[in-house]
């Protein structure tokens, strides 16, 4: 199966890389990877700056860059009929549309983490939140990222929120707003960030009761396990059809 990736020279991309020429995935074969002008180019593998060309010549493709790049190769991926698999993070709901709408034509897994940990972890809080009833539990959800990090709250703190919502029966208010001013709504679910240091990804979901606190967390040390998520998430997909699917559905979560 051949594996392009957008984006080769981010961080995770450069991840995918190492991965895909380490020689531990034996199905997996590196089709090459687009980046944008003026970057260097990696020794015995075919780089492009058209992200056409790489979905041509690839199986399935993974994308890790950004909202406006992704929606493009969304298209490209329905167009080609490839699978894409993507882990870029701060999509709107209008953009999110557009990669479901893509989704009709290839199979396509988003998700705003590939951590196995995390997705458990997304379980885990929507279940809880629906066993803890909102007049008695206040649910709040701290995230924390190292300070290059643009979008607040993650992608991976907005999906831990809609799991606890969907516990709940309950939809999160859009935009959701990341500060507070004043007492705490009976029901709200919070969210609260922390941007500093190279801090990998710290997500805990606070479940605050009368004389009693419930905490669930997941910390990433190393940004590998996003690269190996999304290869997995790539095997996964090769025999299923068109649909958009998610990291709860490659792990079988949702069974």
């Amino acid at each position: 199966m051949k594996i392009g990736i957008t984006g080769y020279t981010g961080r995770v991309g450069q991840l995918l890389v190492h991965e895909l020429q380490s020689g531990k995935w034996k199905s997996l074969e590196l089709a090459g990877g687009t980046s944008r002008k003026g970057h260097d180019n990696i020794s015995g593998m075919f780089t492009t700056t058209d992200a056409d060309a790489l979905f041509e010549k690839s199986d399935a493709v993974i994308d890790f860059t950004l909202p406006e790049g992704t929606l493009q190769h969304a298209e490209l991926a329905a167009k080609h009929k490839k699978i894409l698999i993507i882990g870029t993070t701060g999509l709107s709901a209008d953009q999110e549309q557009s990669i479901a709408e893509a989704a009709k034509s290839t199979p396509i897994v988003y998700a705003a983490n590939m951590s196995l940990g995390v997705n458990l972890l997304s379980a885990l809080v929507e279940k809880a939140a629906r066993s803890l009833a909102p007049d008695d539990w206040d649910i709040e959800i701290f995230e924390t990222h190292h300070n290059n990090k643009i979008d607040a709250p993650s992608g991976t703190a907005l999906a831990l929120g809609q799991s606890a919502a969907s516990g709940r029966n309950t939809e999160l208010p859009s935009p959701v707003q990341s500060d507070r001013n004043g007492k705490r709504e009976s029901g709200e679910i919070g969210f609260s960030v922390a941007r500093g240091g190279d801090v990998v990804g710290e997500h805990t979901v606070f479940f605050f009761g009368d004389g009693e606190r419930l905490e669930l967390t997941h910390r990433a040390t190393n940004r590998a396990l996003f690269a190996r998520g999304a290869l997995k998430a790539a095997q996964w997909a090769k025999e299923k059809p068109a649909g958009l699917y998610s990291m709860r559905d490659v792990l079988g979560l949702n069974d």
